[in-house]
This record gives structure tokens, C-alpha cells and sequence, in this order.
């Protein structure tokens, strides 16, 4: 377990290409931005399928 901990940090240390903290914020935005947007549209389409199973079972009752 040692040994893959003293790997894990080296790897990280000498081997990963980090992003400036610019392009750390900038991507930050887009995921953020990306993340409301598809909530919004899970939330339309949630809100129309329930007006739509809503709406059958109003009819069946009748």
C-alpha cells in the first residue's frame, strides 16, 4: 500500500500536465454552466412527461 501511495504521488508530481489556475477557472465555468443547463432540460422533460402520464390517466378514469 505504500509503495502504490509513493507511485500515486509521483506520478501526479512528475507526469501529470496540470492546467494553469486561468484555464482551472475558465473550465470550471463551462462545466458549471453545462451542469444548470442540462438540469434544465432534465426538468422540462420530467415536467412534460408527467403532464402527459397525467393527462392519460385522466382519460382512462373517464
Amino acid at each position: 500500500m505504500v509503495d502504490y501511495i509513493k507511485e500515486s504521488y509521483n506520478e501526479l508530481k512528475n507526469h501529470v500536465t496540470w492546467p494553469s489556475w486561468a484555464e482551472a477557472q475558465r473550465l470550471t465555468v463551462v462545466v458549471a454552466a453545462f451542469s444548470v443547463v442540462l438540469a434544465l432540460a432534465i426538468w422540462g422533460v420530467d415536467t412534460v412527461f408527467s403532464k402527459l402520464i397525467g393527462l392519460y390517466f385522466d382519460w382512462i378514469k373517464s
